[in-house]
């Protein structure tokens, strides 16, 4: 069993939740959480690319000179990749195939890097996060006081306005929803911090 600490909005410590590294897949699976990664990141490319091909460009199609006879190189058409404002010789296109990774697998490689994270001693459970007011102070004092202003991921159970938009602007800080956590969400940052509510739903049977 791993044990992961709990601490409360003020950085005191609040007791430790036992976890079963069953829960989340047993083992850490670093090829399945890199090919996630991989995925993930090709996914969020624009992919906006697009050059221009022989057929592209504006120009005519006749021969330049004739073949022999003038003392010159052999040249076909204007529109030629080798000469200047020509086409491409292997022009972009768009759109392009990204593989699909199935959801059962995303969602491994996911509970793989959380397993990574406690391992590390990285994640740690927030008691209660509630802010009154949207107040960047309010955050940022509760991530020093947790040791975890050098990078974090904060992942929650439901959507709190006043707590995201305490968050949201500093540095090295991102605000996520559990049910939409991924692999590269969890080892992104240093730190991993959930909200009890979201933890217990990762390491549930039923989590998503």
């Amino acid at each position: 069993m791993l044990a992961v600490p709990v601490y409360n909005m003020k950085g005191e410590p609040a007791g430790k939740i036992e976890v079963d590294p069953a829960a989340l897949g047993g083992r850490v699976r670093h090829r399945l959480i890199k090919q996630a990664i991989v995925a993930y990141l090709d996914h969020m490319r624009q992919d906006s690319a697009r050059t221009k091909g022989k057929a592209d460009v504006e120009g005519s199609t006749r021969k330049l000179y004739r073949q022999k006879g003038t003392g010159n190189a052999r040249m076909g058409q204007i529109r030629t990749p080798i000469r200047r404002g020509g086409g491409r010789a292997f022009a972009r296109r768009v759109p392009r195939s990204v593989k699909e990774l199935p959801k059962k697998m995303r969602r491994l490689a996911r509970n793989s890097a959380i397993l990574a994270k406690i391992q590390a001693e990285e994640v740690l459970v927030i008691d209660e996060l509630r802010c009154q007011q949207p107040k960047t102070k309010t955050f940022a004092a509760m991530l020093g006081a947790l040791g975890a202003d050098r990078g974090v991921t904060v992942a929650m159970h439901e959507r709190d306005q006043n707590v995201y938009l305490s968050g949201r602007n500093i540095d090295r800080a991102e605000l996520r929803l559990v049910d939409d956590l991924n692999a590269y969400d969890v080892l992104r940052r240093r730190q991993l911090i959930f909200t009890r509510p979201a933890f217990e739903r990762v390491v549930s049977a039923n989590g998503k």
